[in-house]
């Protein structure tokens, strides 16, 4: 046999190698993959929470400049509304229409400010020049006012005094697309227009204001101070927001080199292709002149909704990086010394076993050959011990029992030879006795040894099938940890590990179902109306991926008495169920809440879906139950609801006329009236009662 026979054959029929294989597999093998899952995990989501704080971060800028554009239109709307100023302009008083127009320009920060006439011309000034041709000038003549974003040429910014101050030569930028312009002379101005009544109402004039954003530092300043505050970035990090005219940064504060800004730097070829190209955000790191940042990019229309520039808010990664990557090395050191310790545990474990048993194959071997041969002290404590104890002590009294059977044969012998005289006619009788006395020492030597060994066999069978169960669960546990990330035996464990899942998840929602006083949380005044509002930011991704809009009605008044918590369960069930309902046709969800008479409130969702049979109303609350397809949820959604709203006197009622969707109305009391007694109790237990019968791998109606 060759040396690789010989291992093989070990390895198959000898104990130590099996316990060592089952104890090292998922340590040395199962561990360093969840390692590694974990490490990919915690990089994703670290990522994801900066992208999600990179999108708000922009979110806020576009308020900002939304809110500017209002807030300079206002202004205007202030002047061109005051009694003062109608009266100057009836009088035609040119003197002081120029100073207050003056007066504003300077107050508000406006580049430039003018009183146009209905024929586009500046009125009172020195110059009779004609407005730039402009939809908001033309709306405003119109009489309505407006503000929006417009982008000057060279020669318009000529006539308002304003080109020297944008003059910007472009810088070669890294990643940026290749461009032959050297220059950029363009500006982009805040444009608003208000128009001005005559006494009839008629509009006489208008006042047409703009703000040039081109270098204007305190502008994106102020929107980085709102947005990056102090305590909002880590020490080593930095906010920055731009304005872009189209790929160009004309107002940023995004260092180009210390005390430096990057004006005339372009962005990179990958996001002008989507926000400028494309019209669509970008949430991604991004190349920001010459380092990464968190980037969040999006498109500046102009007054007629072409794309003229776009609008960005970042932070530097580099310090977010570092750290990430600190705590991932913190957490793989973590990971390897207990995948250490572990492994020396399972080793020396897994030798406390097999030496006893290898000593007792050792001894059940001899004894088949004949030899006289024990066990000896056995340090360990455990069952095996105790077994390889007793073990010696079957072998003593067998050999005690062999040692008794022959001194009787030999004693019969001697009785036999001294008889032999007087009992010479019954010598033939007697020679067949012994034969047959004999016959049975063999016999119950042999019956003696069977019996030990199948003792033996049955014991030894019992105390390893112990460590064995208590080793394979052990992997049970390491194998669920893991979930579906075992590529490498996914089709042997994925069934084994689904079911454990499943089963855990089933009789933890069976337990809060059947005694729900054990989790019963703690009760406050609750504001319903902001409670909903919440709720909404938690299935806030689940509304967009399915492009359901939710409509509020609002109108309960006071609070109630209630845990939040279960409540927002509750709430999160109804949504979820409706959001399934109408995923399909982009649907409408409203809720609603109003005041119950002077009981308390009713919280409504309902959807357009398309309803629920009758068959399927009257099971709707049993545990089990669902009408999802297969694997869309395990069925006690409704229930645990229906137990928990139930606990606290209140109830749950569901209307859906054939084709008209569904909707839920969940009745609350101001003050509870618990009722954890054993009517309670008894309508949990028949709706447990009904819900046996269905299989349990049915998906539920979550």
């Amino acid at each position: 046999m060759s040396w690789l026979s010989r291992i093989r054959a070990r390895l198959r029929w000898t104990i130590r190698y099996k316990l060592l294989v089952l104890a090292l597999f998922p340590i040395l093998l199962i561990m360093p993959v969840a390692l590694l899952l974990a490490l990919r995990w915690g990089q994703q989501f670290g990522y994801e929470q900066l992208y999600i704080k990179v999108n708000t971060d922009l979110s806020v800028a576009h308020d900002v400049f939304v809110r500017l554009q209002q807030d300079y239109l206002d202004r205007s709307g202030r002047l061109a509304e005051s009694f003062d100023f109608r009266n100057e302009l009836d009088r035609a008083d040119a003197a002081a229409i120029r100073a207050r127009v003056s007066a504003l320009r300077e107050r508000a920060g406006f580049s430039y400010l003018h009183l146009v006439g209905t024929d586009r011309r500046w009125l009172h000034e020195d110059s009779a020049a004609v407005s730039r041709p402009s939809p908001l000038v033309t709306q405003a003549l119109a009489g309505l006012p407006g503000s929006g974003i417009e982008i000057f040429s060279a020669a318009e910014l000529a006539v308002e005094r304003l080109l020297e101050p944008v003059r910007l030569p472009l810088v070669d930028t890294p990643h940026a697309v290749p461009t032959i312009r050297t220059l950029e002379d363009r500006g982009m101005l805040i444009r608003v227009a208000y128009p001005v009544r005559g006494p009839a109402g008629e509009v006489q004039a208008v006042l047409d204001g703009g703000v040039l954003l081109n270098g204007n530092f305190a502008f994106v300043d102020a929107i980085r101070d709102l947005v990056y505050g102090p305590g909002s970035l880590p020490p080593d990090s930095i906010g920055t927001v731009t304005v872009f005219l189209d790929d160009v940064r004309i107002s940023t504060n995004v260092p180009l080199r210390p005390g430096e800004r990057a004006l005339g730097t372009r962005v990179s070829r990958a996001v002008r292709a989507q926000v400028l190209g494309r019209g669509e955000q970008w949430i991604d790191r991004a190349f920001v002149v010459n380092d990464w940042y968190i980037s969040a990019y999006e498109p500046i229309h102009d007054v007629a909704g072409n794309r003229v520039g776009m609008l960005y808010a970042g932070f530097l990664e580099r310090p977010f990086r570092t750290g990430l990557w600190q705590a991932l090395g913190m957490l793989a050191g973590l990971f390897l010394v207990l995948m250490l310790l572990s492994a020396v545990l399972a080793v020396l474990g897994a030798k406390s076993i097999f030496r006893p048993v290898e000593a007792m194959a050792r001894v059940v071997a001899a004894t088949r050959q004949g030899q006289d041969r024990r066990i000896g002290p056995v340090r360990s404590a455990d069952e095996i011990g105790e077994l390889a104890r007793e073990f010696d002590a079957m072998l003593d009294l067998l050999q005690e029992r062999n040692r008794q059977i022959q001194d009787a044969a030999d004693g019969l012998e001697l009785k036999v030879t001294q008889r032999t005289t007087e009992l010479q006619h019954r010598n033939a009788e007697l020679s067949d006795t012994i034969a047959v006395l004999r016959q049975t020492r063999k016999a119950l030597v042999e019956a003696e040894k069977l019996a030990a060994l199948g003792e033996l066999t049955a014991g030894v069978a019992h105390e390893i099938n112990n460590p064995t169960a208590v080793i394979l669960g052990n992997l049970d546990l390491v194998i669920a940890e893991l979930g579906t990330a075992l590529d490498p035996v996914r089709d042997e464990v994925t069934l084994i590990v689904e079911q454990i899942y499943r089963i855990q998840g089933i009789i933890n929602q069976l337990l809060q179902y059947a005694r729900p006083a054990e989790f019963a949380g703690y009760v406050a005044d609750v504001d319903v109306n902001r409670l909903v509002r919440d709720t909404l930011k938690l299935v806030r991704h689940l509304v967009k991926n399915a492009r359901v809009r939710i409509e509020l009605d609002l109108a309960a008044r006071g609070p109630i008495q209630i845990n939040a918590q279960e409540l927002q369960q509750v709430l999160v069930n109804l949504l979820v169920n409706a959001v399934h309902a109408v995923a399909d046709t982009a649907g409408v969800i409203r809720i609603a809440t109003r005041d119950w008479d002077d009981r308390g409130l009713c919280l409504s969702v309902q959807d357009n879906g398309p309803g629920i049979p009758q068959a399927a109303r009257d099971k709707l609350f049993n545990p089990f139950f669902s009408t999802k397809e297969q694997g869309q949820g395990t069925g006690l959604g409704l229930s645990i609801s229906y137990g928990l709203v139930r606990r606290y006197g209140g109830r749950i009622t569901v209307e859906s006329p054939p084709g008209q969707g569904a909707r839920f109305r969940v009745w609350l009391l101001a003050v509870p009236e618990f009722q954890e007694d054993e009517q309670t109790i008894s309508e949990q237990l028949a709706h447990l009662s009904t819900a046996v019968d269905p299989p349990p791998a049915i998906a539920g109606s979550d």
